[in-house]
């Protein structure tokens, strides 16, 4: 009894959530939504864009295929159910800093320009989303112009 007592304490007060748990109040499950209606919001994931965001996932949050690919599946579900990106961006801006949302609007402009074109769409979600993470207008824009240099050299 103790030692599940001891558990639950030690599980909240956990900076980091398990690398498998992505429960709903989970960052990580909210900023992959967010980056899955991000790669469909002009209509589909193309190919390359669920490879990058696969990658993205993958890396940002430090996790192996298989968890990644869970965390895809479950972004998947909560983008499906979700109705505005209010409950993604309230989730963002209680877990991170102002630095951390902005690598998620850059995470974003990733995932569109993997296939090489930004659609009106996708620069309006990003410019909403961005908007709601409280990351500037010219945060944004900088992002943007990085991330298409980025794509250009091949970084």
């Amino acid at each position: 009894m103790f030692d599940a007592i001891m558990k639950f304490i030690g599980e909240l007060n956990e900076d980091e959530p398990r690398s498998d748990d992505f429960a709903e109040t989970d960052y990580r499950l909210a900023a992959a939504a967010l980056l899955v209606h991000t790669a469909g919001v002009d209509g589909q994931i193309s190919d390359v864009e669920h490879a990058s965001l696969h990658d993205l996932i993958k890396q940002r949050f430090k996790l192996d295929d298989k968890a990644a690919d869970k965390l895809l599946n479950r972004a998947e579900e909560a983008d499906e159910k979700a109705i505005d990106l209010y409950q993604f961006t309230t989730r963002l801006n209680r877990a991170l800093d102002d630095k951390q949302r902005a690598r998620i609007v850059e995470m974003m402009w990733q995932v569109v320009f993997a296939d090489g074109k930004v659609t009106e769409f996708e620069d309006n979600l990003i410019w909403r989303a961005a908007d709601l993470l409280h990351v500037s207008r010219e945060q944004r824009i900088a992002l943007k112009t990085r991330v298409a240099g980025e794509q250009e050299t091949g970084k």
